[in-house]
């Protein structure tokens, strides 16, 4: 078969003929498919339940180990066990660990409100100070990061990114300027494209001289431990706050993550990690927000992994329930685009997503016919900051939530439906 670059206006009226009754015969199956979200499977969930039974009324130690009475308000930077658990997970001291809330996302938001209403430790006002404060933004990325920047009025300012992570080249020219005020990354198995950075990626990071004294990375590490196959090849990323403390420059980092996708997302756990004097500082702003967080529930995770070994062995369980689904979306991808040289994908060793991109100016196409053929998927441009993808060509996968029986068919139909856009485009 022939690229369809290289067909004659005959040959891609021809495919699109074929792929025009194909097409027909998956919209009247009337389906209802859906790969939008990142979410985890009932079977994911079904792991942590055993959790549920560990504090219950017949419970007689209520005890922290430090003999705080979990049930009661206080202890607002988490209990001490909970603590050395998300500094196992992130790399980091347990005493430069906050824990709180059940994502890293709202953490985010949390950080962000922080520093835009009273400023943060090495500036000299708060952020809404700054009239023209901006955002950097590697993208392809998380659409809710982008969505939070956008909320609290900065400009978003897009940074490509490559193979080993963002283009650090223009993250050093573009923190010359004393109103960019932080950067959002997703540094291991990011959302969308799985990418991990390299470890000259986060040296680099660690040693960054932005010209805002209270410039901030945000370094959301929510897919740490989400490996696809724990006996076969991982990505792993050195620890930026350690990088960064020994580069004498601590106060730029907060590193992010949480349990959302590890036990419960409605019910787990996120923490930061930072400097001794930005953990002071939030731990300050958190005892007026909050009088203590659900430290029965931190107790809950702690007594049901224990330590970093107990989350990998709950995690290698995790991938082996959502590893087929992977493969599957790539497999299919491989047998149904890869002759007609119209797209490119990813093919993550952990994460959540697979990022597919298409021949420019076809992803909001192949939305639309998904869409009509019963088959939802994440809108074209939400990678980007603002939702404009300026190649309209990136599209992201979200195989875990979706029966692995499903996904042949909603493989088959983004496919077709990619061709279609691709030969409607080509033959203008």
């Amino acid at each position: 078969m022939k690229k369809y670059s290289d067909m004659t206006r005959e040959e891609l009226l021809s495919e699109k003929e074929i792929l025009e009754k194909k097409y027909a015969k998956k919209k009247a199956l009337g389906l209802k498919l859906d790969i939008s979200r990142g979410k985890p499977c009932p079977e994911q969930l079904a792991l942590s339940l055993p959790m549920l039974d560990l504090i219950n009324s017949e419970t007689e130690n209520f005890k922290a180990e430090n003999g705080f009475d979990i049930r009661n308000y206080g202890a607002v930077e988490g209990i001490p066990e909970c603590r050395r658990l998300f500094g196992e997970i992130l790399d980091a001291p347990m005493e430069n660990v906050i824990v709180t809330g059940n994502s890293s996302l709202n953490l985010f938001y949390d950080l962000i409100a922080h520093a835009v209403c009273h400023g943060l430790p090495g500036g000299n006002a708060p952020w809404s100070e700054c009239k023209n404060r901006k955002l950097l933004c590697p993208a392809p990325g998380y659409d809710r990061h982008f969505a939070v920047g956008e909320l609290f009025g900065f400009e978003l300012i897009t940074v490509p990114i490559n193979s080993d992570g963002p283009d650090m080249d223009t993250v050093d020219e573009l923190i010359k300027d004393p109103d960019v005020k932080g950067i959002i990354c997703v540094p291991k198995y990011s959302n969308p494209q799985g990418i991990s950075y390299s470890e000259k990626i986060v040296e680099h990071f660690a040693d960054l001289s932005p010209a805002a004294a209270d410039f901030r990375i945000f370094w959301d590490n929510a897919y740490v431990v989400h490996h696809l196959d724990f006996d076969g090849e991982k990505d792993e990323i050195p620890s930026l706050l350690r990088l960064a403390e020994k580069n004498g420059k601590g106060n730029m980092v907060y590193m992010l993550g949480s349990t959302s996708k590890i036990t419960f997302p409605t019910a787990g756990l996120a923490a930061v990690a930072s400097s001794e004097e930005n953990i002071a500082d939030f731990r300050r702003v958190l005892s007026f927000q909050n009088i203590g967080p659900d430290k029965i529930n931190q107790m809950r995770h702690v007594l049901f992994f224990r330590n970093l070994e107990g989350v990998l062995k709950h995690m290698r369980k995790q991938s082996e329930i959502i590893r087929p689904k992977f493969e599957t979306v790539l497999t299919v991808l491989k047998a149904k685009l890869s002759k007609a040289g119209i797209a490119e994908w990813n093919s993550p060793k952990g994460g959540y997503f697979v990022s597919a991109e298409l021949l420019d100016g076809t992803a909001k196409r192949t939305v639309a016919l998904c869409k009509e053929a019963g088959l939802v998927i994440t809108g074209a441009g939400a990678v980007y900051p603002y939702g404009k993808d300026p190649r309209d060509s990136v599209l992201r996968i979200a195989p875990t939530f979706a029966p692995v029986s499903e996904l042949p068919e909603a493989m088959e139909i983004f496919c077709i439906s990619a061709k279609l856009a691709a030969i409607e485009k080509l033959l203008k």
